[in-house]
């Protein structure tokens, strides 16, 4: 040591601060601006984990609550004013009234079936009523009107149209017993006309009446022998003149008909002739749709009117 040199004491020296002065901070996960305390090593005490994690559901559980509890507050809040809505739009009288007292409503109720008034059009007129009397039937007839055209088919059979006769004398157009029988219920008309196919020839006559009940007398009255006469000319040769044919009767409103099928090479028609059968049940079926339709057209025509 020199002359002028001083012994010192040892001294303790201070520690080292960083940032400010005083008392440390407590750490709040959940407060803002809180800072963590670390420590380096073991010198420091360790954060209670399992503590901050109640403390944290603690808090969150409170939030829910205050949240249900606003909910349940403002779902109240809006039915009561929509009550008070409903019984403002109703009027103070009639919401003060017991529910007995307010007027039903007019809805149907589901066991029952709604009644609506009648719309559905009236009946059709009845065709035959048209053509059962002579009052009613008007409408303008004769053989080409009741049988038009030059030929007529059914089914796959072809008919050639032939000859044709009208007269307002029905006796001179039938033979055997039908004369009689035209005459006792006042037949005013009979129209006949001849169809032919191959060797077959069908003469069908209609006979006209002024009502329905005399022509369904002569229906009844008619037998074997009550016959309309085969009606010939032109290209259509003479049959059923001594032989034996085949004939119907039947009636329709104020119209009888008749027909007479036979062979025009003069032969006898036996049971074995389905031809000539067939050709008689067309004639007689094709007769009966023609004075149908006559009365459906003026049936069609009434209703129009």
């Amino acid at each position: 040591m020199g002359r002028n040199s001083i012994p010192r004491s040892p001294s303790k020296m201070r520690p080292m601060s960083y940032g400010q002065g005083g008392p440390q901070s407590q750490w709040d996960p959940w407060k803002p601006n809180s800072q963590q305390p670390w420590t380096s090593g073991d010198d420091g005490p360790t954060p209670d984990w399992a503590a901050l994690a109640e403390a944290s559901e603690t808090r969150n559980k409170r939030r829910r609550l205050l949240f249900i509890g606003g909910g349940a507050l403002a779902t109240l809040a809006i039915g009561t004013a929509v009550a008070m809505a409903v019984v403002s739009a109703n009027g103070s009288d009639e919401a003060n009234q017991p529910t007995s007292s307010v007027p039903a409503t007019d809805l149907p109720s589901a066991s029952t079936t709604p009644s609506f008034a009648p719309t559905s059009a009236p009946p059709p007129l009845d065709p035959k009523e048209f053509v059962a009397s002579k009052a009613k039937d008007t409408a303008p007839n004769g053989p080409d009107l009741l049988f038009p055209g030059t030929q007529l088919t059914m089914g796959s059979a072809v008919y050639k149209k032939g000859p044709k006769a009208d007269s307002t004398t029905c006796t001179t157009g039938v033979q055997g017993t039908l004369p009689k029988v035209l005459t006792a219920n006042d037949c005013t008309r009979l129209m006949r006309i001849t169809y032919t196919k191959d060797n077959i020839a069908v003469t069908v006559g209609v006979a006209v009446f002024d009502t329905e009940a005399q022509a369904l007398k002569v229906k009844s009255q008619a037998d074997k022998q009550s016959i309309v006469k085969a009606l010939t000319g032109g290209d259509v040769k003479a049959f059923c003149d001594g032989a034996i044919c085949r004939s119907t009767t039947n009636s329709y409103g104020r119209y009888a008909y008749f027909t007479i099928t036979g062979f025009t090479d003069g032969k006898d028609v036996t049971t074995k002739d389905t031809a000539v059968f067939t050709a008689g049940d067309d004639l007689a079926e094709f007769a009966f749709q023609r004075i149908r339709q006559r009365g459906e057209a003026q049936a069609s025509a009434a209703a129009a009117n």
